[in-house]
């Protein structure tokens, strides 16, 4: 890491939140005065917008760049890996006996009345899992000692499969990591560029399930974040920027560089917790104790529940379900996480999401998103298919030369055009009569994620405030409120 000349009066300090649509980035000075920036996201390699939008910064206001002292990060790299499937190839180890138990899961059927509902499939299949035999009684007495030639087994049978990542979860490891701790050596020996996980690291817990599910996500995502990171600490030092990185955590707190590297499933829905802390902070000082946030960006709209100034926290997560309600009779959809997080409900509905109209002839939102690129049409990207951005331009909702502060123009004609296609020709409406459609139905859509977290909880949303953030949020707030 280069030296810093800067003086303590002159720092800079970096707020850094990469979005489906957009990068937003906040400059905060010692002063006190700070400034954003809003750029595209670089879906080719995220860490690229951060240094591209710091240099735009630097170089509007002729300063350098070692004044910028630290840069704290929130992202959700991790949890679209799985939600689009795209983390590492994954190989399992554990004891004999417990291998399915990825399958087995917990009894949750997060549609009471279906009568063809299917789990989620495994982040690593069947035949990637490994068993060893051994056997550790749940108060940490040793039945069964560690077999050394089935550990050798698995070690042949990995380098067979080569896998990108493996995870090592061994039955009541938690009340004594003996056995898994000598796999987890031996399995670094052999693969020593791999990434390994191991559940007495991760999650030392009780429960075999979320145990060995949180484990496993730990590593189908390590790989990934990793990549993530490296790279844009790389880019930072050739932009002269090697300063301290702290990484959002998903339960509100910041972790280091190296330890969300490590520890990559603590930094799931980062970027989402990050606004729910700020909310707090500004509903305080505004005098607000009780608050529903909601935060609509381009892919997705979140909301959570501040109670009494505190921000709801679970240990009963999912992932990759594409929605999450906090409500326990709707689990089951994802894939477990038993970590502090704060509870965010989930819906796929944002200012880019995809319109159609289904074969029945009903309008859809989501959860299709048109992302950074092609974007929307209003954006003549390359985009052809109506968004509910361009919904909100044709209503008139959306300033042309608002957007990333005047960067992205607007083209409303290509907007009318791709909603027409869309939707009002297939449903017989007018432009504006369709616009606003995709408007209402939106909102119903989001409105869902509010439920989730107030009434499905017992809680009275009219005793709350709904406070809005997001690129999209305040364009549908008020009309959500009423």
């Amino acid at each position: 890491m280069k030296s810093r000349k800067s003086t303590t009066k002159d720092q800079i300090r970096v707020g850094a939140d990469i979005g489906g649509t957009f990068t937003d980035l906040v400059m905060l000075r010692s002063d006190g005065n700070y400034s954003v920036q809003k750029v595209p996201s670089t879906v080719e390699d995220f860490s690229r917008g951060i240094v591209e939008g710091l240099d735009a910064f630097l170089s509007d206001n002729k300063l350098n760049s070692d004044l910028i002292s630290e840069i704290i990060h929130g992202t959700t790299v991790a949890t679209n890996a799985i939600l689009e499937n795209q983390g590492a190839r994954t190989a399992l180890v554990t004891t004999r006996g417990f291998r399915d138990v990825l399958e087995f899961r917990r009894l949750r059927f997060p549609d009471l009345f279906s009568l063809d509902y299917t789990p989620p499939k495994p982040l690593v299949q069947r035949r990637h899992r490994f068993e060893v035999i051994e056997r550790i009684m749940p108060d940490g007495s040793v039945r069964q000692p560690l077999d050394d030639v089935s550990v050798e087994s698995v070690l042949e049978k990995l380098e067979q499969l080569q896998p990108e990542a493996i995870a090592i979860c061994l039955l009541h490891s938690y009340a004594n990591p003996i056995h898994e701790r000598k796999v987890v050596e031996a399995v670094k020996n052999r693969f020593p560029n791999l990434y390994v996980s191991g559940s007495i690291d991760v999650l030392p817990e009780i429960r075999e399930y979320e145990r060995t599910s949180t484990t496993v996500i730990n590593s189908y995502i390590g790989p990934i974040v990793d990549n993530y990171l490296e790279s844009m600490q790389k880019r930072l030092d050739h932009a002269n920027m090697a300063v301290p990185i702290s990484i959002m955590q998903s339960n509100g707190g910041v972790m280091s560089y190296a330890a969300a590297r490590r520890s990559p499933a603590r930094i799931i829905e980062s970027g989402p917790a990050a606004g729910v802390v700020e909310a707090i902070r500004l509903a305080d000082r505004i005098g607000l104790k009780d608050v529903i946030t909601f935060d609509m960006g381009g892919t997705t709209a979140k909301a959570s529940l501040i109670e009494q100034g505190k921000p709801s926290l679970t240990t009963e997560y999912e992932v990759g379900a594409g929605i999450q309600l906090s409500n326990r009779l709707v689990k089951g959809r994802g894939h477990a996480l038993k970590l502090p997080v704060i509870d965010i409900a989930e819906v796929g509905a944002g200012g880019g999401s995809i319109v159609r109209v289904d074969p029945g002839g009903s309008l859809r939102v989501g959860p299709q998103s048109a992302g950074a690129k092609p974007g929307p049409a209003c954006y003549s990207q390359g985009g052809t298919e109506a968004t509910v951005t361009d919904a909100n331009v044709v209503l008139g909702y959306i300033n042309p030369t608002s957007i990333a502060g005047g960067t992205v123009s607007v083209n409303s004609e290509a907007a009318k055009v791709a909603l027409n296609r869309s939707a009002a020709e297939h449903l017989k409406l007018e432009t504006n009569d369709a616009a606003y459609g995709v408007y209402a139905v939106a909102n119903t859509t989001m409105i869902r994620a509010i439920k989730s977290v107030t009434t499905y909880r017992g809680r009275d949303p009219r005793e709350f405030t709904l406070m809005a953030f997001g690129g999209s949020g305040p364009l549908h707030a008020a009309e959500m409120a009423r």
